[in-house]
């Protein structure tokens, strides 16, 4: 099979380059730029723009020609002033050009990986699937960067559900754990335990899952998904403290102790809204939603992707030691 692909300089798209290769398949990367992710792979890069006009059109849809499908993975969370036109610009209207490029293409299928920011979460008890409700104005509010980041990925999901040139489905990635991640995202919270002693633990729980899981699951729903389909990429319900338990086990430091108090959640967020104005991606953490939501059990279920596009996730374990592993191999955790 060969595929063209974006977003292969990210976390997750670095991950599914390596599992396309190790099972022989070709891989050409629409890249601004290379960087370490890509470096030394067998891979064809083409430094062209994701913008919706004529000629960029055309010069991807001919970037195309052959290939078995497209996989959509780049993606962007920015929080800095006039972030939310550069995140619709990478979600949607990238999308939209990426499928006008595929149908002239001839392309047969197509992937987008959007996030479980769409899709509905509740209780250990009773997890949120791709069909849970989700009430945008209460979980992100009616605007600032998470709300901008939800509604352009729910965009770029209607459009790819809406393609007439084939069979597209979406993918959405929930708290995804391994190596390369390179900013680091979601491995932030490992790096922070291995640099040293973290006595606290937030109340809620994420629903996890290992890079290499979620990089099968991204291939197994390209080849078997159903169109307009989407498939939450997310096995592991977990306690954040069951988490850091497990974290803590790896990088050999104590595991946390106390809950996170709300009212330090709370005053950090009254915190974070100043600190983001001097360096908006540094504290984007500290977004008092974000924050919130830590004390919340956002518990969401996989049953979709196993029964449908037969994915068996491992142990998440294997994959804390796998990043833990990359960020001491790339002198990130001193």
């Amino acid at each position: 099979m060969e595929v063209l692909l974006t977003g292969a300089t990210g976390f997750i798209g670095a991950n599914v380059v390596r599992l396309l290769l190790a099972e022989g398949h070709r891989v050409r990367c629409v890249v601004r730029q290379p960087n370490r992710c890509t470096a030394g792979l067998d891979l064809r890069l083409l430094p062209l723009p994701l913008r919706d006009q004529p000629a960029e059109i055309d010069a991807l849809a001919h970037a195309m020609e052959g290939c078995d499908g497209v996989m959509h993975l780049a993606g962007l969370f920015d929080p800095s002033p006039g972030g939310a036109d550069r995140m619709r610009e990478v979600h949607v209207d990238a999308t939209r050009a990426l499928l006008a490029a595929a149908q002239k293409a001839g392309v047969p299928r197509f992937l987008t990986c959007s996030s479980s920011i769409t899709v509905g979460f509740g209780p250990l008890s009773a997890p949120g699937d791709e069909d849970s409700p989700l009430d945008a104005d209460l979980i992100y509010g009616r605007r600032g960067a998470l709300r901008a980041y939800h509604d352009s990925k729910a965009e770029a999901e209607a459009l790819t559900a809406r393609w007439t040139g084939g069979v597209g489905v979406v993918v959405n990635p929930d708290f995804i754990i391994g190596p390369w991640d390179t900013k680091p995202t979601s491995g932030q919270l490992i790096l922070s335990m291995g640099r040293g002693w973290v006595p606290v633990f937030p109340r809620g729980g994420k629903c996890f899952q290992g890079a290499e899981d979620c990089a099968r699951g991204h291939l197994l729903a390209l080849q078997r998904g159903a169109h307009g389909r989407r498939y939450l990429l997310g096995s592991h319900n977990l306690s954040y403290r069951e988490f850091m338990q497990m974290v803590a086990r790896v990088v050999g430091r104590r595991a946390p102790l106390l809950p996170l108090p709300r009212a330090l959640s709370a005053a950090a967020g009254g915190a974070g809204a100043l600190l983001q104005r001097v360096d908006p991606h540094r504290f984007a953490g500290l977004d008092r939603r974000v924050l919130g939501a830590m004390h919340q059990a956002r518990h969401r279920s996989d049953a979709r992707a196993r029964a449908e596009l037969g994915l068996s996730p491992g142990p998440l374990e294997p994959a804390i030691e796998a990043c833990w592993r990359w960020f001491v191999d790339n002198g990130m955790a001193g």
